[in-house]
């Protein structure tokens, strides 16, 4: 894999999770949780408010490890109140005529964990985004250099197109660096749905259980402020100290789900919020956890991403967690998370609510590129025709690049970006050998530094993809990528899918999976025979 500038040792983030459990073990996961939880019967009243003076109330016991006998299992809807935003894929393009290809850069893990779920559930997966797949997991890209000039790094690596052999693979790896930009404190809203469609097991008891996780994570330095909404919306604490974890967690057990929905106040609100304890050079974030089925007021996807792209030069940034299913408005969550400066993760199970919030705190918190966008430009002399695969709904036009007033993903810290490129050679005599005679393609990315002057303006780095980047036996991260990839391309029925088949993903999946400490790629393995049992 070639990588522009020269590669340093990548620097994992830590880790300490437990293997991800299918969404159909949910209700034993959270016997405990509902036992602590107390959740009413639909229609109860939402009693959030809580005396933050009181600073001296004891945490109660942590549920996790608790020794409790499970609920029976809570019967999983057929998903049919879901929704879902599919964009059109991409077709391929003829760099001739069409060179470039422009997309924002995007570091959602929604989609594959609400993929697991259904496929577990047996489910026929809906609102599959590709490139979500992908980036769920980790891969061994070279981290930029300690004072390097770009807080990012970008390789590159080509092989033969394992469903389309004539046709070449391109990986394009975005790598942003670890480190943390600034030592100020964090201040974070919890905007919280407690409406009556929260009420079920794998809703607000493990929306509690995953702040609770979230809370730990925070000291003395962080101010906590937690807004509910419901019909109304009411604030249940106002700048807490991050360090008074029991008071905290004692608040979110709390909670209880009942009424109509309302989430655009209850977003106001939270901005509101975050703005009045708005922290100079710290996170200043609002995150909302919901099933996005919002029923009161403002509630299309178009009507909450005006409101959120009013408030998004407030600097207070935006994390959507999505819960639940049988109604679950994954279309409108993401609308908010794109259009906020945020990220979007969905949770099925308390270890993913670990992975997103203790293990990956920096990368979900911590912005170190705002309004990342990357252009493509394929060098017509080695490439005939390409096809970007996934990001449908992040492509931009090739004007929209040089835009600074035209928004984009922001990337945080240790967050990496993959994207792959299906490759028609230009001379298809020449069957995979492009020679060493020119690049492929240069990778033009062009981001903001958070925290500086507004206007923002933006700045560009140039990475060339060279012949070297050709080879016939690439990495296991490129491999279990692929693998990854060609079960979206099955997934969304892709007219562009050749013989990708559930057997070379599984085989190639279960050859690349390296060292796999905490277990996610043998998971995928195991997600796709469940697959392959409901294909």
């Amino acid at each position: 894999m070639t990588s522009v500038p020269a590669p340093t040792p990548h620097r994992t983030r830590p880790r300490a999770r437990p293997t991800g459990r299918p969404a159909t073990a949910l209700a034993a996961l959270l016997g405990a949780t509902l036992a602590l939880a107390g959740c009413t019967a639909a229609g109860g009243s939402a009693e959030t408010a809580v005396d933050t003076t009181e600073l001296s109330v004891p945490a109660p016991e942590p549920l996790i490890g608790t020794d409790v006998a499970p609920l029976p299992p809570v019967e999983a809807p057929d998903g049919s109140g879901e929704d879902y935003d599919d964009s059109p894929e991409a077709p391929f393009q003829d760099v001739a005529t069409s060179p470039l290809s422009t997309f924002s850069a995007d570091v959602d893990t929604a989609s594959y964990s609400n993929l697991r779920r259904q496929v577990n559930q047996g489910i026929t997966p809906e609102g599959v985004r590709i490139e979500e797949l992908v980036n769920y997991f980790d891969y061994d890209y070279p981290a930029p250099a300690a004072g390097a000039e770009h807080p990012f790094s970008v390789s590159a690596q080509v092989a033969p197109a394992p469903w389309n052999p004539e046709h070449q693979l391109a990986m394009v790896g975005v790598q942003a660096t670890e480190a943390i930009p600034t030592s100020e404190g964090n201040n974070i809203v919890f905007l919280l749905d407690v409406s009556g469609s929260m009420d079920e097991p794998n809703k607000l008891p493990l929306l509690a259980e995953s702040f609770a996780l979230l809370v730990e994570q925070l000291d003395e330095d962080d101010r906590v402020s937690i807004v509910t909404y419901a019909g109304d919306n009411q604030v249940v604490a106002d700048s807490v100290p991050g360090s008074e974890h029991g008071v905290l967690v004692d608040q979110l057990r709390s909670l209880r789900a009942g009424g109509s929905t309302g989430g655009a106040d209850g977003l106001r609100t939270a901005y509101e919020l975050a703005e009045k304890n708005f922290v100079e050079g710290g996170n200043n974030r609002v995150v909302l956890a919901t099933d996005g089925d919002f029923n009161v007021g403002p509630s299309t996807p178009e009507d909450l991403t005006e409101l959120i792209e009013a408030e998004r030069e407030s600097g207070v940034y935006v994390s959507v967690l999505g819960f639940g299913m049988g109604n679950l408005k994954d279309s409108t969550m993401e609308a908010i998370a794109d259009h906020g400066n945020g990220n979007y993760a969905y949770i099925d199970t308390l270890a993913e609510a670990r992975k997103v919030l203790v293990d990956e705190f920096g990368s979900t918190m911590f912005v170190v590129a705002k309004d990342l966008k990357l252009q493509v430009e394929l060098n017509p002399a080695v490439v005939g025709s390409y096809r970007l695969i996934g990001y449908d709904n992040r492509r931009l036009a090739d004007e929209d690049f040089a835009d600074d007033a035209k928004d984009a993903g922001d990337v945080g810290a240790g967050h990496s970006v993959t994207a792959f490129y299906e490759l028609v050679p230009a001379d298809a005599d020449a069957g995979s050998g492009a020679g060493d005679s020119t690049d492929f393609m240069t990778v033009h990315v062009r981001y903001k530094t958070p925290g500086g002057a507004e206007p923002a303006v933006s700045t560009e780095a140039e990475f060339p993809v060279g012949a070297d980047a050709l080879t016939s036996a690439p990495t296991a991260d490129f491999a279990f990528a692929s693998a990854v990839a060609e079960l979206g391309l099955i997934a969304t029925g892709s007219e562009y899918r050749a013989d990708a088949s559930l057997d070379a993903v599984r085989e190639r999946a279960s050859r690349a999976l390296g060292d796999d400490p905490y277990g996610l790629r043998a998971e995928f393995v195991d997600l796709v025979d469940a697959y392959r049992r409901l294909a």
